[in-house]
């Protein structure tokens, strides 16, 4: 996006009173299972007691656990049952499992958001379908857009999934003294979202403080709930304290590989002590669209809005991009709300 259109959406956000979104609630949100992963019905009730997730919320169904990919006819077939069994009170659906994370050629966020669709997906450096998501003031999708934005509950570990849901948990309310951090990396594809920056920092930095740092590394900070930076594999990042509730990602090809390939995982932002991140399962070519943006990011989750909100509202092509994070974590949320 060119600065002057971020300038035009950033002027449009700004004008946004603090705290006016209500948070996502817990009988908005479905829980997939997938019964053949031994640790899913485990993340499930984790996250159903932590967060109060009516039962009748809780959907199982089957899916091979042990592929990092299924295909559009297998999650086609799933995908039916799923819809048949949300109540209609539900407008997001939480994945309780790390495997599988990709559609054919959707990650498997977007495939349960908007249902299979190749409009989603691209050979090569082209533009997808975008999302009606994107930078929408709909507090209820699935009402107003017959879509459920999706997350994933994954992670290196059960343990970790753990931890990233206690953090998210503990996020609520808290209100944090807390820095973005926007890297200006040395890698020039990598770092396409550099140019939003500044315009970024001039709108925000009375929300919070917003730091612009050229280099390829963020050392030793204690105060991280927001980390945006551009490259294959990101160093050092376990030396920074992670607030709770703190978003993270670096723009690359394959970082929602989850597992395997020569670029860092997303998840490896989650061993750090990060609450959510994006990565692409599929060759996305720089495009910034393909990415969360910064600036809504940060006003949207600053505003008030659930992680899944933000962060989701942030991505403008998100069919190949997965979601992984604690989907209700609030910790700009109004505590009256």
């Amino acid at each position: 996006m060119h600065v002057s259109r971020l300038l035009a959406v950033t002027v449009l956000l700004a004008g946004f009173s603090p705290n006016i979104f209500a948070r996502v609630t817990a009988q908005q949100i479905a829980i997939v299972v997938n019964t053949a992963d031994k640790d899913s019905h485990l993340i499930a009730d984790y996250y159903r007691d932590k967060r109060g997730i009516p039962e009748e919320n809780i959907i199982e169904i089957s899916l091979p656990s042990d592929k990092p990919t299924i295909g559009a006819e297998k999650f086609s077939s799933v995908f039916q049952q799923v819809k048949n069994r949300t109540p209609d009170a539900v407008q997001y659906y939480a994945l309780a499992w790390s495997k599988p994370f990709k559609v054919d050629c959707m990650s498997i966020t977007s495939a349960f958001t908007f249902g299979f669709d190749q409009a989603y997906c691209a050979k090569g450096c082209k533009a997808t379908q975008q999302s009606s998501f994107y930078n929408s003031d709909s507090q209820a999708p699935n009402e107003d857009l017959n879509i459920r934005p999706t997350m994933m509950l994954a992670g290196s570990s059960l343990k970790q999934v753990l931890a990233m849901i206690d953090r998210g948990v503990a996020s609520d309310h808290t209100i944090p003294v807390a820095s973005a951090y926007l890297m200006s990396t040395s890698d020039k594809a990598r770092n396409a979202r550099a140019r939003r920056y500044p315009v970024i920092q001039e709108l925000l930095a009375k929300k919070i403080d917003i730091q612009q740092i050229n280099s390829d590394v963020l050392e030793n900070k204690d105060d991280v709930m927001f980390y945006f930076t551009g490259l294959k594999k990101v160093k050092a990042i376990e030396s920074n304290q992670y607030l709770p509730g703190a978003i993270a990602d670096h723009l690359t090809s394959s970082g929602g590989n989850l597992f395997g390939g020569n670029q860092m995982s997303i998840l490896r932002w989650l061993d750090a002590g990060v609450t959510a991140s994006y990565g692409t399962v599929v060759e996305p070519c720089a495009f910034t669209q393909k990415f969360p943006n910064p600036g809504i990011v940060i006003e949207r989750y600053t505003n008030g809005e659930s992680l899944i909100e933000a962060y989701w509202k942030s991505v403008a092509w998100p069919g190949q991009g997965v979601f992984v994070g604690e989907l209700m974590a609030s910790p700009y949320a109004d505590a009256v709300q």
